[in-house]
């Protein structure tokens, strides 16, 4: 098991993308859409929102725009109880990222994400506090923020002032292909902060791209990708497989969870974000493996179930009580 110290005043810190969603409310392709509704975005702002909803001690490390849509986000994340008393305004005009996102039927869905220069993008080292770092349990970073500098060496300078106070430091890839400007340099940066990372989490596929860079590779199993970022310090790996559940590997263990299977998806935006809130929630809170997984899928569940990712993550009354009344799912 991953220990934590509690003597820490905040449980998380999560790091990096906070921005704005701005998703259809008519289905359909987005050509056709006239009405929108705006939410919180980012997976880290989104992963961050979601433990806090759980009960967790949430801070959040960022930068937005000195604007509405950046007031949006901090007042957002102060209303339900997140530390922003390090979330920076950017001084240099630049703007808060926003995704659209288009909702079609059967829960489909596309994004188109609005990132050319945006403002968390350019948090920098020196904004970047090792005492804050040091009153958390773990410190949440995602390859998001790796993409450009001088937000990449930002989180590189948390990690480091993480390891040295004895923070978990969790990390989730939220690749997004179009936010890099190679493949390449995404492999490099997210394997090198996955070598410092006590916990991974992420896809089969976004993993795969760092590991099967560095090991000459194609078609990686999850098991292979862990044995790997085991033998280079990594405690925990969590492999989400969307629908099919997920497994958790530990130098000792490998652990398979299916998933919960909910009629009346809306979308699948979300998923992943309320996936690791339950998961490191559940973490925190000291419950086994296999509880850190039931509560992170059905946190996915549930959210999938709303038009947002933020608004829809369920409180902690609200998931427990679906897991009590739902089944896993035997099919994928």
């Amino acid at each position: 098991m991953i220990t934590f110290n509690d003597k820490r005043h905040l449980d998380v810190i999560a790091m990096g993308r906070s921005t704005v969603d701005i998703y259809a409310l008519d289905i359909g392709l987005l050509e056709h859409a006239h009405k929108f509704a705006k939410y919180l975005g980012g997976s880290p702002a989104n992963t961050a929102a979601a433990m806090a909803k759980l009960g967790l001690k949430v801070g959040f490390i960022g930068k937005v725009s000195q604007d509405g849509m950046g007031r949006f986000v901090k007042q957002y994340l102060a209303d339900i109880n997140i530390d922003v008393s390090h979330i920076l305004d950017d001084e240099e005009g630049h703007k808060t990222a926003i995704t659209i996102g288009e909702i079609k039927e059967e829960g489909k869905c596309t994004c188109i994400m609005y990132r050319d220069n945006c403002a968390d993008l350019y948090l920098r080292p020196e904004d970047i506090s090792a005492e804050y770092i040091a009153g958390a349990k773990a410190l949440l970073v995602s390859g998001t923020s790796l993409s450009h500098s001088p937000a990449r060496e930002a989180v590189f300078t948390a990690m480091r002032f993480a390891e040295d106070s004895d923070v978990r430091i969790i990390f989730d890839p939220d690749f997004r292909e179009g936010t890099w400007d190679s493949l390449d340099e995404a492999a490099v940066y997210m394997l090198e902060a996955m070598r410092h990372a006590d916990i991974v989490i992420g896809t089969r596929d976004e993993l795969a791209l760092p590991v099967g860079r560095a090991l000459g590779k194609d078609n990686l199993t999850g098991r292979e990708i862990a044995d790997f970022l085991l033998k280079h310090g990594t405690q925990l790996v969590d492999v989400k497989d969307g629908r099919n559940g997920s497994t958790v590997y530990t130098a000792n263990e490998e652990i398979p969870s299916p998933s919960y299977h909910v009629q009346g998806v809306v979308k699948t935006f979300g998923a992943g974000d309320a996936y690791a809130a339950g998961f490191i929630s559940a973490l925190i809170e000291g419950k086994d493996l296999f509880f850190a997984q039931k509560q992170g899928a059905a946190a996915a569940a549930i959210t999938i179930k709303g038009h947002s990712c933020s608004d829809a993550s369920p409180v902690k009354e609200e998931l427990l009580k679906f897991m009590q009344e739902q089944a896993f799912s035997q099919q994928p």
